[in-house]
Parts: structure tokens; C-alpha cells; sequence
């Protein structure tokens, strides 16, 4: 069975459980808690170098950084496939994807915003005020991209793609830092629309079994 080192509330980890749903794939969660610094560990680190979630497991494989983790199953298991056939659409989705795990997200995941709080001394005013500005720059950025016609249901055409995997967990992360989302209908509807599906509602972070630690 794969194995997933995971957080409930990592974004990159939210993304691998929604394409191992998508595909409907077996896998057992192996939970790292971040609050405590356990990816810098020893133990960790002697599975994954990187000191990141996720990891994924499979055989003898162990696959870091989500969007490779999520190709490696779209190329070696059965299931929906996540880019497309074409290399025109599939040039698509990977930019719509990247603006997310490139251009967003490496800007406010934890360890930078970790970093703006304890060793520039940012107060949470400022880290709000930082996290949404990036996540707004590139928001903005996908909007536009939908505008070109080639979205449908989803961010591209009326299929599931690597783009919808990673814009879900986004507007989650957006919301929870409560940054104002009504500039982008576009990408709002595609999540709405992602959100219909039990893929995706069953990787939330809440339907984790270690969310009910963090209570």
C-alpha cells in the first residue's frame, strides 16, 4: 500500500490526498506534526532529506514536493488522469499549477511565515498583511488565465486537472487568513465546483484524523 508522510494542515499534503482520492488509490497516512518541528528531526530527515511533507512511499520509491509526487501517479497508476493528453493543455495546467506551488505558496507556507515572525520579529498584523498581498497577487494572476477560454467546469475544460489539486487547498489557505476572495468569480466557481466532489471533500483538513489533535 502507498504510504503518505502528511499534515492535515500542509497544502502540498492537502494536494497529494485529493489526486490519491481523484484516482481512488489505497494509501496509509503517516502523520508528521509540524507545530512540533518533527520534519527537522533526525528520523524524519532519514526518510526524506528535504525535511518536508510530503513523502510519498511506494515499494521502494519515496517521491518528495507534491507536484512530483502527483505526476508520478499519473503516469504509473490506473485512475483519472490529472494533465492532459495534448502538450498544449498540458503546458496549461502546469503553468495554472506552478502559479500556485511556485509563485504562492513557497512565499507563505510555514517556514516563511515562521521566519517573518521570530527572526524579523513581524507582529501577526504584518504576517496577515504579507500573506494576503502574495496570495492576492497570485490569485489575481489565475483569474485572469481563466478569462481565456479554455476553462469549462474546472480551471481547464470539464475535466479535473493538476490545476483544480492545487487551487483547492489555496483558497483554503486564503480563507483561513481571511483574505478577500470577490475580486476572483472565476476561480471561485471552479472551486466551487471541485468542492461538489468527494475526492476532494474526503482530503480536507478537517476529515483528517489528526485534525482532532489540533482541537
Amino acid at each position: 500500500m502507498l504510504k503518505l508522510y502528511t499534515y492535515f494542515r500542509s497544502s502540498a499534503a492537502f494536494r497529494v490526498r485529493i489526486a490519491l482520492n481523484l484516482k481512488g488509490l489505497s494509501w496509509e497516512p503517516e502523520v508528521i506534526w509540524l507545530p512540533d518541528g518533527e520534519q527537522a528531526g533526525d528520523a524524519y530527515r532519514a526518510v526524506n532529506p528535504q525535511g518536508l511533507v510530503p513523502l510519498l512511499v511506494d515499494g521502494d520509491q519515496r517521491i518528495a514536493q507534491s507536484l512530483a509526487i502527483i505526476e508520478y501517479l499519473d503516469e504509473t497508476k490506473p485512475g483519472p488522469k490529472l494533465l492532459p493528453a495534448d502538450p498544449q493543455g498540458r503546458a496549461r495546467v502546469r503553468s495554472l499549477a506552478m502559479l500556485i506551488a511556485a509563485d504562492i505558496h513557497p512565499l507563505n507556507n510555514l517556514r516563511v511565515l515562521n521566519y517573518l515572525r521570530q527572526s524579523v520579529q513581524a507582529d501577526k498584523a504584518t504576517v496577515d498583511t504579507w500573506y494576503r498581498h502574495w496570495c492576492t497577487e497570485g490569485l489575481a494572476g489565475y483569474e485572469r488565465q481563466l478569462a481565456d477560454g479554455r476553462a469549462g467546469r474546472f480551471s481547464h475544460g470539464d475535466e479535473v486537472s493538476l490545476a483544480d489539486v492545487c487551487l483547492v487547498p489555496q483558497i483554503f489557505n486564503a480563507r483561513r487568513f481571511e483574505t478577500p476572495l470577490a475580486a476572483f468569480p472565476r476561480t471561485l466557481r471552479v472551486f466551487d465546483e471541485c468542492m461538489k466532489l468527494e475526492a476532494f471533500q474526503k482530503a480536507l483538513p478537517e476529515a483528517q484524523p489528526e485534525a482532532a489533535r489540533a482541537a
